[in-house]
């Protein structure tokens, strides 16, 4: 087991607002300049959401161009585009950065659900199955995003079928409305299903977000961070900004004697290239 911890920062999501909390970075300017200060306090991967001019989750490609730009220019963390951040959405949409970007990750929801009891989380087995070939016509790695343990099963069909390439890498979603709740005893469930030389990461969206993170720790994952997640960083205290989140990550992985990983020591856990090995 190593002791090098991946802390991915989600800084921005497709539904929280300022109204929610006024440090949730929307523009590409303000979600560049967030995960620089994410990088310097820990964070080794940024999972990004794009917004419109209004606000609204969009899986505009250009607004992710400028965004990916921006950040490329003042550090090297790994990048994880959304596939999935607007539900109304086509399927083309949701892949087309992929297409231009190419970037070293991007998230595969791996099934459908009802999304936080009023509209519907929707990947069709035709969707995935074209997501997976574009991801590996274009050196994407897929981040498999599990909200129920049936979606452990779909990513273990699409596997089989060439569709995905293993060894994976999962991202335990634990707390959205409509998917698992976020109780240690989920997370325990869920990372069991899991084949033994895959590679996982795990987050609780609000009130479960530390008790999964503390967990996911002692099981030996990964953990996700985030204003994405959870806009409050105690009880009834907004979180200050994304970094404020990522340092008491680092922290707390530093004091259970782990070590949070740097970009290129993430790409090494992951399967991803180098630095080196990229020029």
């Amino acid at each position: 087991m190593s002791d090098q911890v991946i802390i991915t920062v989600a800084t921005t999501g497709a539904w929280p607002g300022k109204k929610d909390n006024p440090a949730i970075p929307l523009t590409p300017g303000e979600i560049a300049a967030d995960v620089y200060e994410c990088w310097q306090a820990g964070a080794a991967v940024a999972h990004l959401h794009m917004r419109d001019d209004q606000g609204q989750g969009t899986m505009d490609k250009e607004k992710f161009r400028e965004t990916v730009g921006l950040i490329q220019e003042k550090c090297d963390i790994v990048l994880n585009l959304t596939t999935s951040g607007d539900l109304k959405a086509t399927d083309e949409t949701r892949m087309a950065h992929l297409i231009e970007l190419k970037p070293e990750m991007a998230s595969y929801d791996c099934g459908s659900m009802n999304w936080g009891h009023n509209d519907v989380f929707y990947n069709a087995p035709q969707f995935l199955e074209k997501l997976g070939q574009v991801m590996q016509a274009n050196g994407v790695k897929p981040e498999v995003e599990i909200f129920d343990g049936g979606m452990i099963y779909n990513s273990f069909y699409y596997q089989k079928k060439g569709v995905l390439k293993a060894p994976l890498h999962y991202q335990f979603v634990l707390g959205a409305p409509g998917g698992l709740e976020a109780t240690v005893r989920n997370l325990v469930f869920l990372q069991s299903l899991i084949p033994e030389e895959a590679t996982w990461s795990a987050l609780g969206i609000g009130k479960g977000h530390l008790p999964i993170l503390y967990a996911a720790l002692a099981l030996g994952g990964h953990i996700r961070v985030g204003l994405e997640d959870n806009v409050f960083y105690s009880k009834g205290v907004l979180a200050k900004n994304n970094a404020e989140f990522v340092a008491r990550a680092a922290r707390i992985v530093r004091e259970m004697n782990k070590v949070p990983a740097k970009p290129d020591e993430a790409r090494a856990l992951l399967g991803l290239k180098t630095k080196g090995e990229r020029q």
